[in-house]
């Protein structure tokens, strides 16, 4: 008894930590305006991971079949109830944590490709003479192939109600980007106020966006060798535990009650590693500032 309740409250506390270290979230704050930021976050989140249109449902039959077989696994490995409930609770996060691995691939593809699009944009409109609508309509079609379902949608809107704010603002809904959010709205004011600022503008927001991208690449490529080592915190503690099963009467001392304890103390503490290894790594996440 007293190892399942340990292994619930460290499955409920690396469920804390990971929420609120990883995906931002506060899930023990409470508050109308804490829950509308913390919607916002989520659903951008989901936006930014490709996930904005998959049912919570087939998310949820993903977690509960990972976490069944990382129970069995568990039970059979450590032949105890605790540890199987611990490696279960482990296993739920794994999906979120794919998914988070997908978003920032998908937010580094789109920062690689906004200073093409930015340029094609201002190309069009200082040298063809293209209206903004029309251009950013044009830069959509060859923009990357994550990118371009949220600039069919603006077109979409472009085409029934020919309302530029509104085709901004589908725009800044389907793509939750911080770059997509500052081209947006330097576009918009172009196209409200008029004048000839808006090629200055989109120069220096292109080169903004290259430096800011080549520093993130440089940072990406000094930790290469610190996040393959970061695999070793999983690999090397499931190797041990397989060799101790080996040895001796190991496989009986992890059905002791101790033994119990301390299996889920491991997991607890390799879990724990783990995520602190993930937060000390991670790269300041640029803001939305021009949310909606």
């Amino acid at each position: 008894m007293t190892g399942a309740l340990l292994a619930v409250l460290a499955g409920a506390g690396t469920h804390l930590v990971y929420t609120s270290l990883v995906l931002g979230q506060r899930p023990l704050r409470t508050g109308a305006r804490g829950d509308q930021r913390a919607s916002a976050r989520r659903r951008d989140w989901l936006i930014q991971a490709g996930l904005a249109d998959v049912p919570l449902r087939e998310l949820a039959a993903v977690i509960v079949t990972l976490m069944a077989g990382a129970a069995l696994g568990g039970f059979a490995l450590f032949g105890g109830i605790a540890p199987s409930v611990a490696l279960a609770l482990f296993a739920g996060t794994l999906p979120i944590a794919s998914y988070r691995t997908r978003r920032a691939t998908r937010r580094a593809a789109a920062m690689d490709a906004w200073p093409r699009l930015l340029e094609e944009l201002r190309i069009l409109t200082s040298s063809l003479g293209r209206s903004l609508p029309q251009a950013l309509i044009e830069v959509g079609h060859r923009a990357p192939s994550e990118m371009r379902p949220a600039f069919v949608s603006a077109q979409r809107e472009w085409l029934l109600s020919t309302d530029f704010a509104r085709t901004v603002h589908v725009l800044k809904s389907a793509l939750a980007d911080p770059t997509a959010d500052a081209a947006c709205e330097t576009l918009l004011v172009s196209h409200e106020v008029g004048g000839t600022d808006l090629d200055r503008r989109l120069l220096a927001l292109i080169e903004d966006r290259i430096q800011d991208a080549e520093g993130r690449k440089d940072a990406r490529s000094r930790q290469a060798g610190a996040r393959f080592a970061r695999r070793f915190v999983l690999i090397v503690p499931a190797g041990m535990a397989l060799a101790g099963m080996s040895v001796g009467t190991g496989r009986a001392a992890y059905q002791t009650a101790g033994g119990q304890v301390l299996v889920v103390i491991a997991i607890a503490l390799v879990v724990s590693c783990w995520l602190w290894a993930g937060r000390i790594m991670a790269l300041p996440a640029e803001e939305r500032v021009f949310d909606v």
